[in-house]
Parts: structure tokens; sequence; C-alpha cells
């Protein structure tokens, strides 16, 4: 539980700086991480991708959390 806040906190975080906006600060970061991860393992496993390891479910969040950013700018125009 408490890894699954860091990777996910760390995941908004790199995917907000990756994003290139003003940020949703640490909270919603957090927040977007761990959904971006659930989001990001459903879309590789869709796509019959497998990441094992912390550094695994880091990349899977941030991707995640990047679509989800990317779709939370497109809804606000």
């Amino acid at each position: 539980m408490i890894m699954s806040l860091i990777i996910g906190g760390i995941a908004g975080w790199l995917a907000g700086l990756i994003m290139k906006g003003d940020g949703y600060g640490i909270i919603i970061d957090i927040v977007l991480g761990i959904v971006g991860g659930w989001l990001g393992g459903w879309l590789f496993g869709i796509l019959n991708l497998h990441f094992g390891g912390t550094f695994g479910a880091l990349f899977t969040s941030v991707v995640g959390a990047i679509i989800l950013i990317a779709i939370t700018r497109a809804i606000k125009k």
C-alpha cells in the first residue's frame, strides 16, 4: 500500500514533468500516478506487454498518468 503511494507519487510527478504543464499539486499527482498505474496496466495487458518489478510498475504508472493528463487537458479545452 505504501509502496503504491510512493510509486504513484513519483509517477505523477514524472508525468507532470514530461507533459510540461502547470501541474495539479502533489495530491492530484499521486492520484494520477495511482490511477495511471491501473490504466497503464490495463492498456499494456490488452497489448500483451508485461513489466515486472518496481521499475516496471513505475514505467506503467508514468505511461498511464501521461495518458490521463492528456485526457484531462483535452477535456479542459
